[in-house]
């Protein structure tokens, strides 16, 4: 199956900052695909890229099977694009801004009477037909935002973190409409820096200046690294983590409640070696526990990984 977006070595520099380097992403149709990353690793100006509101520095996408650069028309055709700011005017009503962006995409009076009233049910925004967007809360901002990107149909959306500042609510009401969309034959492609989030999507990239680190479904990198992670119970965690931190062996070591979770790579460490440490340093008795990481537990500990092997 063609995929619906198809990403080949493709970087963004500005002077003497990389901003994304050497991405290469696959992904089908019908995915909710989420990238995942802290602020300023690259995930914005992937999505600019995609989108072509900025020109790579080298390397090639397609979206649909059109080559993002040399045929820019074809593929905003099939995008619906929602930045973090999206532009609604607040003075206008949710029917003026939903009328205004139809004008903008040329869409006929027959089909906006056919489209708009199944997105304003979708959305549940058919009591606030009348209200200014800017008396709006946030969650209701980005539903009117993702109508107005929707209006043309468009067969991918690129939505970046759609739901930053949005309240808990909001934010499941919104994934409940995603997932309506994939339903419909649409594919999603998010930014987002929650990770909760991030189980939420079919596969997910993890971002770090600019590098994709791994890419998969979440459980499966939750199982990838789930026979190397431990729960640790000590008496003085905040002197266990310092004492851990960097030390040969361990990915990660990071607070988790009244516990640390601690990640070891294969073949350079052990449970006893870690014992004998604390145990050295009046830090014990240690309990160890093998559990199953969560993706911020896995996000952590790949991100130290790679960034051990560009060091060596």
């Amino acid at each position: 199956m063609e995929p619906m977006i198809r990403i080949r070595e493709l970087s963004r520099r500005f002077d003497t900052l990389t901003a994304v380097s050497r991405l290469t992403l696959d992904i089908p149709p019908g995915e909710i695909f989420g990238l995942v990353g802290p602020d300023g690793a690259g995930k914005t100006t992937t999505l600019r890229m995609l989108s072509g509101l900025i020109s790579p520095s080298e390397g090639q996408a397609w979206i649909a099977g059109h080559d993002v650069a040399r045929e820019p028309q074809a593929v905003k055709d099939c995008i619906g694009y929602m930045a973090q700011r999206f532009g609604l005017y607040t003075d206008l009503t949710v029917d003026e801004n939903m009328f205004f962006y139809a004008d903008l995409f040329g869409i006929s009076i027959s089909e906006r009477q056919r489209v708009m009233p199944r997105l304003l049910r979708m959305t549940r925004m058919e009591p606030f037909r009348k209200r200014q967007a800017g008396r709006l809360s946030g969650g209701m901002k980005q539903k009117l935002a993702l109508m107005c990107t929707l209006l043309h149909r468009p067969q991918l959306l690129l939505l970046d973190e759609p739901t930053n500042g949005v309240d808990p609510v909001s934010r499941r009401d919104f994934w409940t409409i995603l997932y309506q969309l994939v339903n419909d034959g649409i594919t999603i492609f998010l930014t987002t820096s929650y990770l909760d989030e991030a189980e939420r999507c079919n596969r997910v990239g993890l971002i770090d200046r600019g590098r994709l680190i791994r890419c998969d479904s979440p459980d499966a990198l939750r199982h990838e690294m789930q026979e190397n992670c431990y729960e640790l119970k000590v008496r003085n965690q905040r002197a266990a983590r310092e004492l851990l931190h960097g030390a040969e062996g361990v990915l990660s070591v990071e607070p988790s409640g009244a516990t640390l979770h601690l990640f070891l790579e294969p073949g350079l460490t052990s449970l006893e070696a870690i014992e004998r440490q604390l145990n050295q340093q009046d830090m014990g008795p240690a309990a160890f526990r093998r559990i199953v990481p969560s993706l911020e537990d896995v996000f952590i500990a790949m991100v130290r990984r790679a960034d051990r092997e560009v060091n060596v």
